[in-house]
């Protein structure tokens, strides 16, 4: 067969220009094993999320059986207290309750019956409800099955309440003068709790909380409260050195409490007159306006080896002290 001159060509064996580094990629691997727990499928992996579920949970405290908020995205819009020692121990003290949310198919303990019992007799709702929703409602809070509704707390006004008080004070409708007790940056609702049950105790006639920075009557406060917060009205102030000047001009006495006080409080003179005490946080104390809005500066003597008071101990001490001048007047 004639080829017209022409040599045909063999392609050349070997590597040509272009083709370095073809094969590479598959030779470089895909490099070090992942680590187990790094293994969307192996068990590792799970343990790893339910022990950081887990470690986030307690990292919230109130949401591991106590007291838990939620909004919107499945945050529920009002207090809930989960657990069952938590939700008996709120029964028993009384508070306020929307309703008792019980899991399908719950194990009775004795906690669970008592529950149900104090809210039957309370006339509490009773509604049965699967876990996923208990789950949504606490945010995945430790809730065994039991979970308590309680409503938003229904503040009164703290100009109000004190005209109010003032007024049937002058009256001859309320036979102590007016006594109050202020909060300056307390956030602590355990705080807030005791000092109500104080306060109570000592025939105060109301609490006032700044709307700001400052602890509200949560679940929590209305436990610590021993049920007092049924029989004394907490109010907010949207302004607490506003609120404070207010009362001065209602012939109310401001009364700081501070460890550098102007007076010791053995030797207050003003304990018969109409009284607002106002106490700040523990570790930082009384804001500067409000000290300046003060009175008086008040110091509880202490043994030198004490740095200071918890708040509502301190309360508790001043109440008494006012309650005994006059009860002896």
């Amino acid at each position: 067969m004639a080829n017209n001159g022409r040599r045909s060509v063999k392609a050349k064996k070997g590597p040509t220009i272009g083709t370095g580094g073809h094969g590479r990629k598959a030779l470089e691997g895909k490099g070090p094993t992942p680590k187990a727990e790094d293994r969307t499928y192996h068990k590792a992996h799970k343990n790893k999320q339910l022990a950081e579920r887990s470690a986030a949970k307690r990292g919230t405290g109130a949401r591991s059986a106590g007291a838990a908020r939620s909004g919107p995205k499945g945050r529920a819009t009002e207090e809930v207290v989960t657990g069952r020692n938590s939700v008996v121990e709120a029964l028993r003290a009384g508070i306020p309750a929307k309703a008792l949310h019980i899991a399908i198919r719950i194990e009775m303990d004795d906690r669970v019956k008592e529950s149900l019992k104090i809210a039957a007799e309370r006339g509490i709702p009773l509604l049965e409800t699967g876990k996923p929703e208990l789950d949504r409602m606490t945010d995945d809070a430790v809730h065994q099955g039991l979970v308590l509704q309680i409503p938003p707390y229904e503040y009164q006004d703290a100009y109000d309440l004190a005209e109010e008080t003032v007024d049937r004070w002058k009256k001859g409708h309320v036979s102590n003068a007016p006594l109050f007790v202020a909060l300056d940056g307390i956030t602590d609702p355990r705080n807030l709790g005791a000092i109500i049950r104080s306060v109570s105790a000592f025939s105060g006639h109301g609490v006032i909380v700044p709307e700001r920075r400052s602890v509200g009557v949560t679940a929590s406060a209305w436990k610590t409260s021993a049920g007092a917060a049924v029989r004394v009205p907490v109010a907010r102030a949207a302004n607490l050195n506003s609120a404070l000047k207010q009362f001065k001009n209602m012939g109310i006495f401001v009364l700081g409490l501070d460890g550098d006080g102007d007076v010791s409080l053995p030797d207050l003179t003003l304990a018969t007159e109409p009284v607002c005490i106002v106490v700040g946080s523990e570790g930082k104390g009384l804001s500067r306006l409000v000290r300046e809005n003060c009175d008086q500066i008040v110091s509880i003597p202490i043994d030198s080896a004490m740095e200071s008071l918890n708040a509502s101990m301190a309360v508790g001490i001043s109440l008494y002290e006012i309650s005994r001048q006059r009860a002896a007047k």
